[in-house]
């Protein structure tokens, strides 16, 4: 019998892998999308649809899913989950049509439901000193985006897109099964069958859940529009081939999974306010730079007409997004460290609820990024509308907790009245 200590490194491993390789599938699309659409003839908006469609139902079913884990316990549902994901995987492979990469598109995307099945199962298993360093280890598993960029193009090349859904769907396979060796199950973690549905979502009368919400459907709906953008962007801006698009792209994709870890031990040690509120002003200069335009001007000077070439380079644009990207990471973490610190008892259904708010973000963006291109023919106007998200939820922050902290500072005499 495997000690405490070492169960805990076991499902804290063992469910960061699996939601590691459900992360890789659930973007798929972000590189087979690519001569998918040349291949049906896509234009922005219709591609930014497919792109978008696994999210949408990874999305929905993570309230459901949350609120089974903390009923069911997170072993049984997260092996289940994966097992289900295998058919429609495989019959990618074998899809013609829009509509039957679309109808497959939302099986498939049952897998990003795995985050509201592993952060609760994982964070029951560590005592609140050590949580955020847990789910961020855990939520790392994020990086699935960018193994997506680094495996993908390689086996279209060599054998075609019809491969890449194959392999993917043995990969799950050999995954949950995996899972289910190396994983645990601790009963005193569950529920109580007493507890209805009903009970469990009260938590939406909680103007903080809805706060969270906002900031998730941020740092992690917009981790998640731009992990399935980016490569694509970098092939129509820049001209660059899907392997070196894929590439570039995986410096966003990468310290935005890989750094969750860091979020977690940073917001255990400065707190989830402090740490998100900077994560948001990061990405708010970034998207503000992001946002211009390539952009050619004459200008009349004393000495006649001058011309001025304003824009980002390969180089400076993939480093602003690698900037992004690690703060989307740190910022991924503290919201969930919020969660983590609020709402112990019911953090299944928490998680699910912003989770779902979070990958609705997710879907939503791409799908406006495309409709905005084909309005505007900008193509940093993806850039623009996430700059105008990230406002909304520095104004959010600011009153919000400019509230509590006058709340708190109205108490302070009365205290040391108290005391005294």
């Amino acid at each position: 019998m495997a000690s405490k200590a070492q169960q805990q490194i076991a499902v804290l491993g063992s469910s960061t892998f699996a939601f590691t390789i459900c992360f890789a599938v659930w973007m798929i699309f972000a590189v087979l999308g690519i001569p998918i659409k040349t291949q049906l003839g896509l234009n922005e908006t219709e591609f930014g649809l497919l792109a978008a469609t696994p999210v949408l139902s990874g999305s929905l079913v993570r309230v459901p899913l949350g609120i089974w884990t903390d009923r069911f316990g997170g072993r049984i549902v997260f092996f289940v989950l994966m097992l289900a994901t295998v058919p429609p995987i495989w019959l990618m492979g074998y899809a013609t049509a829009y509509w039957h990469f679309l109808v497959l598109g939302l099986f498939i995307g049952l897998a990003g439901g795995s985050f509201s099945v592993g952060t609760p199962y994982v964070a029951r298993w560590f005592g609140k000193e050590r949580k955020g360093l847990a789910m961020g280890i855990f939520g790392a598993g994020n990086s699935g985006s960018a193994l997506t960029k680094f495996v993908a193009p390689a086996i279209i090349a060599s054998f075609g897109w019809q491969m890449l859904p194959k392999v993917y769907a043995v990969a799950m396979l050999a995954t949950a099964i995996l899972f289910w060796a190396f994983s645990y199950t601790d009963k005193a973690h569950q529920v109580p069958a007493a507890v209805s549905f009903s009970d469990q979502m009260k938590v939406l009368k909680d103007p903080r859940v809805w706060r969270y919400c906002q900031y998730y459907s941020v740092v992690f709906g917009g981790y998640v529009a731009l992990a399935l953008w980016m490569t694509k962007y970098y092939v129509a801006e820049y001209g660059f081939n899907i392997g070196l698009a894929a590439l570039l792209a995986a410096c966003f994709s990468l310290p935005g999974g890989v750094l969750r870890a860091l979020g977690g031990w940073i917001s255990d040690k400065y707190g989830a306010y402090k740490v998100t509120w900077w994560v948001m002003w990061v990405c708010w200069v970034c998207f503000f730079l992001l946002s211009y335009p390539q952009t050619s001007m004459i200008i009349q000077t004393v000495n006649g007409p001058a011309s001025l070439e304003i824009g980002l380079t390969p180089l400076m644009f993939t480093v602003l997004l690698f900037i992004v990207g690690v703060a989307m990471a740190v910022g991924k973490a503290s919201v969930f460290k919020f969660i983590a610190d609020d709402f112990s008892d019911n953090i299944g259904a928490v998680s699910g609820v912003v989770g779902l708010a979070g990958g609705l973000g997710g879907f939503v963006l791409p799908i406006m990024f495309g409709a905005l291109v084909d309005l505007t023919g900008v193509r940093t106007s993806a850039f623009m509308l996430l700059y105008g998200t990230v406002c909304v939820s520095l104004v959010w922050m600011h009153y919000s907790f400019k509230g509590q902290g006058q709340a708190q500072a109205a108490k302070a005499p009365v205290l040391q009245a108290v005391l005294a």
